[in-house]
């Protein structure tokens, strides 16, 4: 049970712990620079080869693609599916040869043939432990992220330790884990529910590095959260009454700067405890978010924008389109 009951008084957030890593935008419009010099080399050695050979008609060199791209051309029907297109293997961290949080499991693409990929890492919420949140683990890691469900310290701790545990727990991943190999460490985001979705704030406000959050039902006593500047998706429970949405999610959607790449998904017919079972709404935008975010996949925008209309699973959805990172 998730009741938040005598929340412990928060703790501060220290700074940012990783190192310096460059900002999104710089990153890409140094990509965006370089994919333009190559173009531009390109079509200098085309004209060089016509002029040595006259009547051979010049191959065009075409920009590269994004590089972060994985996996097929999405579909709704693809992203709505309980497994996506990567065979997914696993391992055990156990919580003895890790510090800063509980161990947890890790859910990755089994072949290596296409690069590294962007992580994850979730916590569960007051309470709970990792099997709560253990569904997203395959279904994300299957359509190419590196998913890292993990154990809190205990599981009493506050939307603050969760926070540092989820930030703990990506430095190991990408520093230490036995899968570190096969992540870049520039593509990172994280994800919780409850308590977690309050220390998934917590986390970007500390990182803002870190690429995509996602607060699941979130609960936190601070319901402002101006300074967060990684691309954030709240998600609400209509009939949540532990984080009720107008005290909770909705505050947190509102208070996220005007200027950044945000949106706030309300669940119909939806308790707090959604998050913790197999929900198709959950992880098509979920997988939507990580995608567009993380990895910088734009074939992702058209399941985001135009905002998606209320339905069946839907109670309301607001957000910033087109989206701008």
């Amino acid at each position: 049970m998730q009741q938040p009951n005598r929340p412990f008084p928060a703790a501060p957030v220290g700074p940012d712990p990783s190192p310096h890593r460059p900002n999104r935008l710089t990153g890409r419009l140094a990509r965006a620079g370089l994919a333009v010099l190559l173009a531009a080399g390109g079509l200098v050695a085309a004209q060089a080869g016509g002029a040595q050979a006259a009547g051979t008609q010049a191959v065009p060199v075409q920009a590269a693609a994004n590089p972060y791209e994985r996996g097929p051309a999405p579909s709704n029907a693809s992203i709505e599916a309980t497994r996506g297109s990567y065979a997914v293997s696993q391992t055990t961290v156990s919580s003895l040869s890790v510090s800063g949080f509980g161990g947890g499991t890790v859910y990755y693409p089994s072949s290596t043939a296409d690069g590294t990929f962007g992580a994850v890492v979730i916590s569960p919420g007051y309470t709970a432990y990792q099997s709560s949140i253990s569904w997203l683990g395959p279904r994300l890691a299957s359509q190419g992220f590196v998913v890292f469900t993990i154990d809190t310290n205990t599981t009493l701790d506050q939307p603050d330790s969760r926070g540092r545990q989820l930030l703990a727990a990506l430095d190991y991943l990408t520093q230490s884990s036995s899968v570190r190999t096969r992540i870049d460490s520039s593509r990172l985001g994280v994800m919780g529910h409850s308590m977690g979705g309050g220390g998934t704030l917590e986390a970007a406000k500390s990182r803002p590095s870190l690429q995509a959050a996602i607060p699941l039902t979130g609960w936190n006593l601070d319901t402002t959260w101006p300074e967060i500047k990684t691309p954030t998706l709240i998600v609400g429970a209509d009939g949540d009454t532990i984080a009720p949405v107008a005290t909770h999610s909705k505050p947190f959607y509102a208070t996220l700067p005007s200027t950044l790449d945000k949106a706030y998904l309300e669940l119909r017919g939806a308790t707090h405890f959604t998050p913790n079972s197999s929900n198709t709404t959950i992880a098509k935008y979920s997988i939507s978010w990580l995608k567009r975010f993380i990895d910088n996949d734009t074939r992702y925008e058209q399941f985001l924008c135009p905002l998606p209309a209320a339905s069946l699973t839907i109670a309301e959805y607001r957000g910033n389109c087109p989206h701008t990172s």
